[in-house]
């Protein structure tokens, strides 16, 4: 009995045969074509519990194939692959929605149920409007909707998305058609992409008397490859120089055939600004969803949809405008949508009204949320709270892993040797805060889009939605970060700190100015330029409407001083609700006053800016040349 080998002594004799020794180590070997799943940004401990190896081994392994990581370090699709080839083993990376599905499934949520036929109904089609920058979509949308939103944007381009519904005679009935606004600047590439994905129909929007331009093929693409069909809305007929039949013509080259030239695209001449031919275009929508789709879902389901945009509000909270594609939401519901979750408290509409239930195609604004989420998120009605919560954490705990696999720096062992021996790396830090998440989204494309070479390594250490706050400039001050506000600012002690320890803060309305800023400062090329000076901040502690003069904001100067005509914007809890406004008159009392210094009381008239409310900050400003060096 002595002499006979036990059986398992026996398997890992067989084992060892089979497996490779790489350095010394032996490691399971795949036959070739075996495949091992993975989740996004795994690490080796989780690859070595699917080949039964031990994660030291594989470590090993990885460095004698040049890359160096830990056992429990989140690894890329890239790794994992040349570490599956290596061993025998062909690695697939889980897709996020085979991950969604598997998550749901975990919490008995199907995703991919199948609705009855009788349980059916039809509901509105979701339009998103495209095209290129300053072709007129906001406008366009302006005129459907009787609306003036241009005027709210900075610099007259749109930086956010948007979703309206609207209500439209069609054949003698009132037909609903969803409209999502978005933005035409080349920075905003994921937006697009998103508003693509939850559409029925694009209007792709062309100006007559411009043509054909980048993101316009973009657009094209967008929807194209979401396989939505198209109505293209050739705008700026009233301008001079327009030539509809050219844009046909141009088109004819992306595979978009104009039905007077046999094709089947519909194509609407229209004018934003003069309100031409919009009914017609609203038509075209509705002919082409009649024709070319099955516009229909079961309304008696729990609610699934996306998140197409989000923000903080400071009395409201996280605030998400989401897009019911299946089932009804209603007031009450339990929901999570990407990280975040919480039970719906209150839903409104694009005019700020309140709904008790949204049907399939509504968007709604959602409040109640505990963060957050990003755009593009999908959001599910969860069975209560606690299942809500369960499934935010674990989308959390996998994003996490997700970024810091694909965040993670890969260096072979030569790369490093020449890494130490040529010096450290210049590295330049970034933190990113805006005033909703599309805006924070795509301003960290577009960053990590510039070229800066290989002695400058540009990295985005974090990201948020709301005002600067503490934890920012702490974390800017541990990583030598400069910290970028997109529409948001810091205020009061946050800013005192800030000026105190040194951490820079560059404010934007405008995300280009950001892109060619960083870029230029970047590449060392940037000129001399005007550095905005703080000249006083007030706070308003009453309102007093005056017929003659329009609101005058009661005030007390909290720092500084205030001029009369200096320029000057307005905050509303870190967020800019008004820039570029001039103060247009000052009183002390019945007297009328060229400044107002720290400490005293004061009337401020802001002319014809009356979007005013108790406790916005008024900070003046003006701009001074600065020489770079």
């Amino acid at each position: 009995m002595r002499g006979r080998k036990s059986k398992r002594a026996k398997r890992q004799e067989f084992e060892q045969m089979q497996a490779p020794t790489i350095g010394g180590v032996t490691v399971p070997r795949g036959d070739g074509t075996t495949v091992v799943r993975v989740r996004r940004g795994s690490s080796l401990t989780d690859f070595a519990d699917r080949i039964n190896a031990n994660p030291a081994s594989l470590v090993t392994v990885l460095f004698h194939l040049g890359e160096m990581a830990t056992a429990t370090q989140s690894l890329d699709e890239d790794t994992f692959k040349l570490l599956g080839a290596e061993l025998g083993y062909v690695v697939e990376v889980v897709s996020p929605e085979d991950e969604e599905k598997e998550l749901f499934a975990a919490f008995d949520i199907d995703l991919d149920h199948e609705e009855e036929e009788q349980d059916l109904v039809a509901r509105p089609p979701v339009v998103t409007v495209m095209g290129h920058v300053d072709h007129g979509k906001t406008k366009l949308l302006d005129a459907i909707r009787h609306a003036n939103v241009i005027a709210t944007e900075a610099g007259g381009i749109t930086q956010h998305i948007g979703a309206y519904q609207i209500t439209t005679e069609h054949e003698g009935v009132e037909r609903a058609i969803t409209f999502i606004d978005t933005p035409g600047h080349e920075a905003f590439t994921a937006m697009r992409a998103r508003g693509a994905k939850v559409t029925d129909i694009a209007i792709l929007v062309v100006a007559a008397d411009d043509g054909v331009m980048p993101q316009t093929i973009e657009a094209l693409n967008h929807a194209q490859a979401a396989d939505v069909p198209i109505v293209v809305a050739v705008n700026k007929i009233d301008k001079e120089g327009a030539n509809p039949a050219k844009i046909r013509q141009q088109l004819t080259e992306y595979n978009l055939v104009a039905e007077e030239y046999g094709g089947e695209t519909m194509f609407v001449d229209v004018s934003a600004r003069e309100r031409i031919n919009i009914d017609a275009l609203l038509e075209a929508v509705l002919l082409t969803a009649d024709a070319a789709l099955d516009l229909r879902a079961n309304p008696d389901t729990d609610a699934r949809g996306v998140a197409i945009e989000a923000n903080l509000d400071r009395g409201r909270g996280a605030t998400a405008t989401v897009l019911v594609q299946q089932g009804t939401l209603h007031v009450g519901d339990a929901i999570v949508a990407g990280s975040a979750h919480g039970r719906v408290r209150a839903m409104l509409d694009e005019h700020g009204n309140q709904l008790d239930e949204a049907l399939p195609s509504r968007p709604v604004q959602v409040l109640g949320l505990s963060s957050v989420p990003r755009a593009g998120d999908t959001f599910v009605v969860a069975p209560d709270d606690r299942t809500a919560r369960q499934i935010a954490e674990r989308r959390e705990a996998a994003d996490r892993q997700a970024s810091l696999a694909k965040a993670r720096k890969r260096i072979s062992l030569e790369d490093l040797n020449e890494a130490l021996a040529a010096g450290k790396v210049e590295t330049l830090n970034l933190i990113l805060k805006g005033d909703v998440s599309g805006s924070v989204e795509a301003l960290e494309d577009a960053l990590l889009q510039i070229d800066v070479g290989d002695e400058v390594d540009l990295r985005i250490i974090d990201r948020g939605v709301g005002a600067i706050t503490l934890n920012n400039i702490n974390l800017a001050m541990a990583s030598n970060a400069i910290i970028i506000g997109f529409n948001v600012r810091a205020e009061g002690q946050n800013a005192e700190v800030a000026d105190r320890e040194g951490v820079e803060i560059r404010y934007y309305t405008v995300i280009y100015q950001a892109i060619d800023e960083i870029e230029a400062a970047l590449k060392g090329m940037l000129k001399p330029e005007f550095e905005e000076v703080s000249l006083g901040t007030a706070e308003i502690r009453e309102i007093f409407r005056s017929s003659k003069f329009g609101n005058i904001a009661g005030s007390i100067v909290r720092s500084g001083e205030i001029r009369r005509g200096a320029r000057a914007r307005i905050t509303r809890s870190g967020v800019v609700v008004g820039e570029n406004i001039e103060i247009a008159g000052l009183r002390r009392f019945k007297d009328d006053v060229v400044e107002v210094r720290e400490g005293y009381e004061c009337g401020i008239n802001l002319g014809s800016f009356n979007d005013l409310q108790i406790e916005d900050v008024i900070e003046t400003y003006e701009m001074r040349e600065k020489p770079r060096a």
